[in-house]
Formats: C-alpha cells, sequence, structure tokens
C-alpha cells in the first residue's frame, strides 16, 4: 500500500493520499487550507496516481476546505457522513464564534457528487476495503477509515499522544469517552493510524501511552 501525505499550511491538518501502489488510482483524504489541490496534483503526479474519490473525516473548515477543487479537478465524488454533510456549505455550524465570525460574507459549497457515509459501511475501492467507522465526539458526524483492517485513518479523534477537542459545537466529551471505548480500544495494537494532525502512530503505541486510553483503564 502507498501512502503519502503533507501537512496544510493552516492548522498543519494532514492530507493523506493512498493507493495500493504507484502508477495506481487512489484516493485523497481531508484535502485542507488554503486551496492544496496543486499539493494534491503534484503528490499525483510524482507516483503516477489518478485519485478516483475524496474521503472526508469530518466537516470542520481545514478538513474540507479544499474537497471541491479537488472534487471538480478530477471529477470524483465525495464522501462524509451524514451528519457532517451541511458542513461542506454551511461550515460555521461546528466553529467557535470567533472563528465562525470570521468567515461572514464568505460562500461555501459542496461538490457535485457527494455520497453519504453511516456506521460500518463498506467501500471496495481500488481493490481496498475501507470502511466507515462514526466515530462522534469531536464533531457529530466524525468518521475513521480502517481500510483493508491495517490502517486507521483517525481524524481528528485520535492523535499521537492526545485527542481532538470537544468543546466546539457539535462536539461532544461523552461522545467521545464512548467513542474511545467502544471504537478504538478494541482495535489491534498493531494497526497503524494516520490522525488528523501531528505524526503517524499505532493502536498499541497508543493504548501503551496516551493518557486518555490509559484512563479508561481506570
Amino acid at each position: 500500500m502507498l501512502i503519502a501525505s503533507f501537512a496544510a499550511p493552516a492548522f498543519a491538518t494532514n492530507c493523506w493520499i493512498i493507493a495500493p501502489g504507484e502508477g495506481q488510482e487512489c484516493i485523497v483524504i481531508d484535502p485542507g487550507m488554503p486551496d492544496v489541490s496543486f499539493d494534491v496534483m503534484k503528490i499525483c503526479q510524482e507516483h503516477r496516481l489518478k485519485p478516483v474519490a475524496t474521503l472526508v473525516t469530518h466537516g470542520h473548515l481545514d478538513h474540507t476546505f479544499s474537497v471541491v477543487p479537488v472534487c471538480e479537478g478530477y471529477s470524483i465524488p465525495a464522501y462524509i457522513h451524514t451528519e457532517d454533510r451541511i458542513l461542506l456549505k454551511n461550515p460555521a455550524r461546528a466553529l467557535s464564534e470567533v472563528f465562525a465570525a470570521g468567515l461572514e460574507g464568505s460562500v461555501f459549497s459542496e461538490p457535485a457528487d457527494v455520497r453519504e457515509l453511516r456506521n460500518g459501511d463498506l467501500l471496495e475501492i481500488l481493490d481496498m476495503k475501507i470502511q466507515a467507522i462514526h466515530a462522534p465526539g469531536h464533531t457529530r458526524g466524525s468518521l475513521m477509515y480502517a481500510i483493508n483492517d491495517e490502517v486507521l485513518v483517525s481524524g481528528d479523534v485520535l492523535f499521537a499522544g492526545s485527542i481532538g477537542r470537544t468543546d466546539q459545537p457539535t462536539g461532544s466529551a461523552k461522545d467521545m469517552e464512548n467513542t474511545l471505548r467502544k471504537k478504538i480500544l478494541p482495535l489491534p495494537d498493531a494497526m497503524r493510524v494516520l490522525p488528523g494532525h501531528g505524526p503517524e502512530t499505532s493502536i498499541g503505541q497508543e493504548r501503551r501511552v496516551n493518557p486518555y486510553l490509559k484512563n479508561l483503564g481506570r
């Protein structure tokens, strides 16, 4: 499996580009802000990849800003959880008042082809089995993606040594605890974790050192 990534300039959001191998079709996950479609194109050209879908872990603007240009540039669909789809057109609904005020007057849209996902939905793309895992807490419609039972794209649910914040609109500390307990802890230690921000990690590493996971066992 080929996994490439770069951190978008705003908020250092990781954009993941994943394919079965060089010279094949790929998926693009969480193209952030500002417009990073050129960065996506550079990686695709470097590895001779052709995007066939954009996957979104949640509707925060730092993960969705470039969804439209990427989808329109390659004429591909975007996948997002039903609960967070509204944020493609109205991202302020899940942002703090201060941040939302900075968007006043901005106009947002969604791609021409948006496909909604729910917990357990299975996408079979490019000989990869991608399972959508509903993981609310950071936002109501947060998703993680388990790829071939080997890789977890965790979005802003799980980071190396930390978790996503729960204090913004549609976030919930109670939901996050439930997600960590029921969706993260049962996963195998060997599973690679590709987070929305920061370095790659693994379930086993986070089980050992992440205080938010360790506290669940007390």
